[in-house]
């Protein structure tokens, strides 16, 4: 095979799938994408009602374990799901199209990264954008290769607790993605005519008949090889053949937040001590790799309801789920159409905060731990998940041997921050407000988690240390900026090597407010133009 590209992009994730289309789009370079999962050309991929299957699935999940907390879930480490396909983990994520507020933006520029305020990424988000029904305004795109979709919710208690919000004073919002994302509704969503639509769907499938595209599944690319300060070249296991691909321009790591920053340091680009230890040469000293982990940390309310509307995984749940699915068979419509996440909001945890600092979703189930508590799913009722979406706590990600194969070592370090845990216990405060209004009376029964009993903060903490979790977002561990701690500049450059740059959320100076798949999305975009020379 040839062993020589213009471009090799390391991670066919979600900014992957946007470079390979985009790098390859005019044919004049050769560009070659490396995904370390399989192809994932099961029908679970694409039916969006299937999204708990990849909770359970390593072959198309890392399924990461992060390093165990004594504080939290007594001491069982939190469950770190990641996508491992074409599409990465948009190919296995809740399909939610999210982009955050304005001023996350706006602050990356005022940290020192020009060209990156919300004024000027708001034409990337429009350009990968078609909104089926809000396209061709202020706000959103039309024609581009990412779809988005609203629709009428399928499960009641989705419908309940729009209702319950607006009941207990929180306003309606019909686009968490417009002018002002404060209040509660119905989440947009990647998904067209009753399938997923992933980065694989929309960016990657249409560019995969170009001469100039080549893409490698189940290719694990151990280092990236450096001479004379410049990167030319990934060593790789592709099934089982040990590789050498050169690249003639640059080497691209889309490998996500976690896997990044573990192949610079594979690579010997990170904190020397910490290379040292592990008796890796450090070819690049870069204290900053690995660090500034920040997570979307989240923890439940749980409520036992009078109706099994929702979703059980009982016999008698399951059996129920029977029509939909001959619906969705021969309609591609109803509950398996839609993400289980239909509602949700992004609200103040007090009155006196400036912009939104929580974000709420609502499960028509009892889910938790990331859907593996499955005796807790069997029983009827409803979740409501708060998630903190600013936290101040960081963690880092590390490797912890030289094999490459290895997971690495991370190391979340929730709560490091007491404003954090204050955020966490009034998000819950909230939520209860929204869960006693009248419109949840012909569900509720009682709260199981935190519990009635649970009243002052420190109450409130106590629960939310023993079920805590996240919501799949990890940013910041390659981050972007000009201090000491930056491990890229504001063209995604990685500071001091020649040809090797970072694309993915690990370039997130700070975590932003909402759901990552979409940002992204919007980072690749802005990245294939500097790297194509057409500004950005």
């Amino acid at each position: 095979m040839k062993t020589k590209f213009d471009y090799i992009v390391v991670g066919a994730g979600s900014a992957g799938c946007v470079l390979a289309d985009r790098l390859s789009a005019s044919g004049k370079y050769s560009v070659c994408v490396l995904e370390a999962g399989p192809p994932g050309r099961v029908p679970m991929v694409s039916i969006p009602g299937f999204f708990a299957y990849f909770m359970f699935s390593k072959k198309y999940n890392w399924a990461y374990d992060a390093k165990p907390d004594p504080k939290l879930r007594h001491g069982q480490p939190i469950f770190t799901p990641r996508g491992k396909t074409l599409g990465g983990s948009s190919a296995i994520n809740g399909m939610l199209y999210v982009r955050g507020q304005k001023e996350d933006y706006d602050h990356w520029a005022a940290l020192g990264n020009e060209g990156w305020s919300f004024s000027d990424m708001l034409h990337y988000f429009k350009k990968s954008e078609h909104h089926e029904t809000m396209g061709g305004t202020e706000y959103h795109g039309t024609g581009g290769p990412l779809n988005v979709s609203t629709a009428l919710p399928e499960y009641p208690m989705s419908e309940a607790f729009v209702i319950a919000a607006q009941q207990a004073g929180f306003k309606y919002s019909e686009d968490f993605n417009g002018a002002d994302q404060e209040g509660v509704g119905y989440y947009h969503l990647n998904i067209k005519h009753g399938r997923r639509f992933s980065a694989r769907s929309s960016f990657l499938k249409p560019a995969l008949h170009r001469k100039n595209l080549t893409v490698l599944t189940n290719a694990h690319v151990k280092q990236v090889l450096l001479e004379d300060g410049r990167a030319t070249a990934v060593e790789l296991r592709h099934h089982n053949a040990d590789l050498r691909l050169e690249a003639a321009r640059e080497i691209i790591l889309s490998a996500g937040a976690l896997n990044s920053p573990q192949l610079l340091q594979l690579s010997g680009i990170g904190d020397p001590e910490h290379l040292k230890s592990l008796g890796i040469d450090c070819l690049h000293p870069l204290p900053g790799v690995g660090r500034n982990l920040q997570e979307h940390v989240d923890a439940c309310v749980l409520v036992k309801s009078h109706l099994n509307n929702g979703v059980t995984m009982s016999v008698t749940g399951l059996l129920k789920m029977a029509p939909d699915t001959i619906k969705y068979l021969f309609t591609r419509k109803g509950k398996l159409a839609k993400s289980i996440t239909e509602a949700g909001g992004f609200i103040k945890s007090r009155d006196d905060e400036e912009r939104p600092d929580v974000q709420l979703h609502l499960l028509p189930l009892l889910y938790d731990d990331s859907g593996r508590d499955l005796k807790l799913m069997s029983k009827p009722g409803f979740s409501i998940h708060v998630c903190v979406l600013r936290p101040k706590s960081c963690g880092t990600v590390m490797i912890r041997s030289k094999d490459p194969f290895a997971a690495p070592e991370i190391d979340y370090n929730f709560f490091a921050y007491p404003e954090d845990i204050q955020v966490m216990v009034d998000g819950i405060r909230q939520a209860r407000k929204i869960l006693a209004a009248p419109a949840f009376e012909k569900y509720r029964v009682e709260e199981m988690h935190p519990g009635p009993d649970c009243e002052t903060d420190e109450a409130i903490f106590r629960k939310v240390q023993e079920r805590v979790g996240i919501v799949y977002h990890p940013v910041g561990t390659c981050k972007m900026g000009t201090d000491d701690e930056a491990v890229v500049d504001p063209q995604l450059r990685v500071r001091g090597v020649q040809g090797l740059r970072v694309v993915d959320a690990s370039i997130m100076p700070t975590l932003i407010s909402g759901n990552t798949n979409a940002p992204t999305i919007a980072i690749a975009e802005k990245a294939a133009d500097m790297i194509l020379g057409k500004g950005g």
